[in-house]
């Protein structure tokens, strides 16, 4: 009897779009406006056109080597068994925690607008509040999250997309105007906050496993999931900074697309967009937390990882559990635009060497090969671009980047001299 998979193409475009738009739009919009202004829009059209190319990418490592561990397989597959693939293993597995962290906290700052007094104390409840109840959501297992994505992506889309075109009626052509735009340069320095937007389409590979026919469903669902949140992206940005001065946005840069929404429908306009921010960054914990699951398991299978990720508990994995209870310090201990930006900084990192792996799999793969040097120049380039802008203004930002990656190759270094235990490959 044929066993019914998870994922066709629309439940792997609604994972990929669920994990994008709460990690996206809600949290980085008031950012990078404040960074590149009324060319924001640019920022993210560049964004968009670098996941794009990634996307590609994973898509092509995916469907050839079929792994729940996405990344961490394809970084053994293309360097080896080695500690240099098993460290990177572990600062993926890392950079998704962070990434997590940043949406959670976003979960909190906007749960914290409905409160009289919305300070850090009631940001930091939700945000550890949400965590807990997805952790136990995604105990339940991956039809669940399926079905779960399909309506929580449906009702998002359809508010976000409701105000973008409610507010391109209302905008005022001056805070759009030539005359107002900042130096091209803050443009530039926007790309890498606008990719973190993006994040999230690498979730899809992790369901190849769960995929109906993945040669054909991963790379539509890639570019169809990319896409959409691209155009939507770009038309929001477009209407926030159409709508809000400058100085609005940097005064609400954590909630500034709920505060877009105030000129256009008032009180209530701010209250819905509160709420469905709410919603998006849940979505987005949702999903991603479906494939830290995963990467748990695949390292604790092949040795990259504490055996305990291994064993079983209520139908899931213990490492499920340990995630979560990995993020709470970085949500108490870490504002906003540090999670965003560390978070953006290691996963161009990681890419990019997922894609320098992927050069000595291109026969393998049948990628062309331009399309993944352009990923990788891509990538280590935006993460260049990204840590010199920060470096001024968050200092502390190259000194947790330090730390990450040192903790990450001593942490392989103690598993594999402790344990006697290597990465391995899990597919062939």
């Amino acid at each position: 009897m044929h066993k019914t998979k998870a994922f066709g193409l629309w439940s792997a475009v609604f994972l990929g779009i669920g994990s994008m738009v709460g990690a996206g739009i809600f949290i980085v919009i008031g950012q990078a406006g404040a960074m590149a202004g009324n060319i924001v829009w640019i920022s993210f059209v560049f964004g968009g056109i670098i996941a794009l190319l990634s996307g590609y990418s994973l898509a092509k490592l995916a469907v050839r080597y079929q792994s729940r561990g996405g990344i961490v397989e394809y970084l053994v597959q293309g360097f080896g068994e080695n500690i240099f693939s098993g460290s990177m293993g572990v600062i993926f597995y890392f950079s998704q925690l962070i990434a997590i962290a940043a949406v959670a906290k976003s979960f909190g700052t906007y749960s914290a607008t409905f409160m009289l007094h919305g300070d850090t104390t009631w940001v930091n409840i939700f945000a550890i509040g949400i965590i807990a109840f997805f952790t136990l959501i995604n105990l339940i297992g991956a039809v669940f999250v399926a079905k779960a994505e399909n309506i929580i992506v449906i009702i998002k889309l359809g508010v976000l997309v409701t105000f973008a075109f409610a507010a391109l009626f209302t905008i005022q052509p001056q805070l759009l105007s030539v005359e107002d735009m900042p130096p091209v340069s803050g443009m530039v320095f926007a790309i890498g906050i606008t990719f973190f937007a993006y994040q999230g389409f690498s979730v899809i590979t992790n369901s190849v496993e769960d995929m109906e026919n993945p040669k054909v469903t991963m790379m539509r669902s890639m570019f169809v999931a990319l896409l959409i949140v691209a155009a939507l992206y770009i038309l929001t940005s477009i209407a926030v900074l159409g709508n809000l001065p400058l100085d609005k946005i940097i005064q609400t840069k954590d909630y500034a697309l709920a505060e877009a929404a105030k000129p256009i429908f008032g009180e209530w306009g701010f209250k819905i967009m509160a709420a469905t921010a709410l919603l998006a960054t849940a979505s987005a914990i949702n999903a991603t937390l479906y494939a830290v699951t995963d990467i748990g398991y695949t390292m604790a299978k092949e040795g990259n990882l504490p055996e305990i990720y291994e064993y079983n508990i209520y139908r899931s994995f213990e490492g499920l559990i340990i995630s979560a209870l990995l993020i709470i310090p970085m949500v108490l201990f870490f504002n906003l635009a540090q999670i965003t930006t560390v978070a953006a900084i290691v996963m161009l990192i990681v890419q990019g060497s997922t894609h320098i792996a992927h050069l000595n799999l291109l026969q393998e793969s049948g990628a062309k090969k331009y399309l993944v040097v352009l990923a990788i120049f891509s990538m280590f380039g935006v993460a260049g671009i990204t840590l010199y802008s920060t470096y001024k203004t968050m200092p502390e930002i190259a000194y947790y980047l330090i730390v990450t990656f040192a903790l990450a190759f001593t942490t392989e270094y103690l598993l594999r001299y402790f344990k006697q235990r290597i990465i391995s490959k899990q597919t062939h």
